[in-house]
């Protein structure tokens, strides 16, 4: 039986050597700010290109592509809820996540870099959104184990990486180094 990891780490995600990271998208998957805009211009023209036929993502979706210039072989991009406090913005915040790790399943993805999903201009609460990101993966993890996924949860700063360490503490999760 595989075992699953799950890492917490500060840094960018841009550079992480993973076999996938995940972007932030918005809908059009064409490019943005924060994590989007970032990942758009670490993998340079080629990812645009690609993002353009796909036709878009629904809020809680995923869709894969290449890595292109980026240490990762592929991205894939999941579009979260704009926090309104509804109930269906934790649903389709989950949703992200288990999309994401099914998708890359089905993709042969062995190791998976999620950024704090909707939490930048989205306005998702850090502690909130943590809570169901952790959540979420672990139930995956859980009824995958099977498959041996590696995932990695990547804090573009203290403060988060600090949230997603106390969460984790909370659950009961081993985090590896």
């Amino acid at each position: 039986m595989e075992e699953w990891k799950i890492r917490i780490v500060l840094g960018d995600i841009t550079a992480l050597e993973r076999d996938c990271i995940v972007n932030a998208a918005n809908r059009s998957l064409l490019g943005g700010g924060g994590v989007d805009g970032a990942i758009h211009r670490a993998a340079g023209p080629e990812l645009l290109r690609e993002c353009r036929t796909l036709g878009g993502c629904e809020t809680g979706g995923a869709k894969l592509t290449r890595g292109y210039r980026l240490p990762a072989k592929w991205v894939i991009h999941t579009v979260g809820p704009v926090y309104s406090g509804r109930e269906r913005d934790a649903r389709l915040l989950a949703s992200c996540y288990r999309s994401s790790l099914d998708l890359a399943k089905a993709s042969g993805i062995r190791t998976i870099a999620f950024p704090a999903i909707s939490t930048g201009v989205y306005g998702y609460p850090l502690e909130a959104a943590t809570e169901i990101a952790l959540d979420t993966v672990k139930a995956w993890l859980e009824a995958n184990r099977e498959y041996g996924m590696e995932v990695t949860f990547c804090c573009f700063d203290r403060r988060a990486c600090d949230v997603y360490r106390t969460c984790t503490e909370a659950r009961g999760l081993q985090v590896q180094n």
